[in-house]
């Protein structure tokens, strides 16, 4: 009689711990169909000569006629994206989803022929980059002030959407320190982060890493949302210069 009375209790503890395993084992599984690291950028299989990599299209601006010219080249025996600007601004632009919080790190490499003697991360016509690597976050419009969601709201309605609101530009100054956190010249919607600075590196490969997800909060002061896109980009429009870059591979990785 005693283990009658026992036995719903038995089989009650019997399903909690199937369902425990179960549960273990789901994360386990999940776990290891997450990969280490996302190729956002994987310019060294793509064939040499090509215009835009696989998964990438050009990115231009209104009222910007000149645009900067890229294609797949080969440089000590592997395949990167070769920049070319002479007054003018383009970019490269690919659009993903990546959960910063799971691969906060952000890591390329890349090269540059110069800087620009009128660079400058503070004024308009100094905004200007021989590299940069451009990452826009998801964000909802209603979290802005009063005033920027005016603005946000004509930008729409002149250009059919709207611009990010949250965006990181990791950058190679001409002159700014390295580590340099400021405001764009043209909105604060936008932070430059400056990963190089000045000419003294110039014609060689340079292999950065970012932590994004820690970049995000120091620029923004608040937790970033989903990183909905990726750009690379080398201008030259406001200085009147001319520049090359080389960009290698982009992943995300995981810590």
């Amino acid at each position: 009689m005693n283990m009658r009375k026992k036995e719903p209790w038995l089989c009650v503890t019997k399903i909690a711990i199937f369902v425990t395993v179960l549960s273990c084992l789901v994360t386990l599984v999940c776990a290891a169909d997450a990969p280490d690291r996302i190729e956002v950028g994987k310019f060294s299989a793509e064939p040499e000569g090509s215009g835009a990599p696989a998964g990438w299209r050009p990115w231009t601006f209104r009222k910007i006629e000149r645009h900067t010219t890229y294609a797949t080249t080969r440089e000590a025996g592997t395949v990167v994206v070769r920049a070319k600007a002479e007054s003018s601004a383009s970019g490269l632009i690919r659009e993903v989803k990546v959960d910063s919080r799971e691969y906060p790190i952000l890591a390329w490499r890349w090269k540059v022929s110069n800087v620009y003697m009128k660079g400058d991360v503070n004024r308009k016509d100094g905004d200007d980059y021989p590299a940069r690597i451009y990452i826009a976050f998801d964000y909802d419009p209603q979290r802005l002030g009063l005033a920027d969601r005016v603005k946000h709201a004509a930008v729409r309605l002149l250009y059919g959407e709207g611009p990010p609101l949250r965006v990181i530009n990791y950058i190679w100054e001409s002159k700014a320190p390295k580590g340099t956190i400021t405001p764009s010249a043209y909105t604060d919607w936008v932070k430059m982060i400056v990963v190089e600075s000045g000419g003294e590196l110039a014609n060689r490969w340079i292999d950065e890493q970012r932590n994004v997800l820690e970049d995000y909060r120091k620029a923004f002061g608040e937790e970033p949302s989903t990183i909905t896109g990726i750009a690379i980009m080398t201008d030259a429009d406001n200085t009147g210069e001319s520049t090359t870059a080389w960009y290698g591979d982009i992943v995300f990785m995981k810590r």
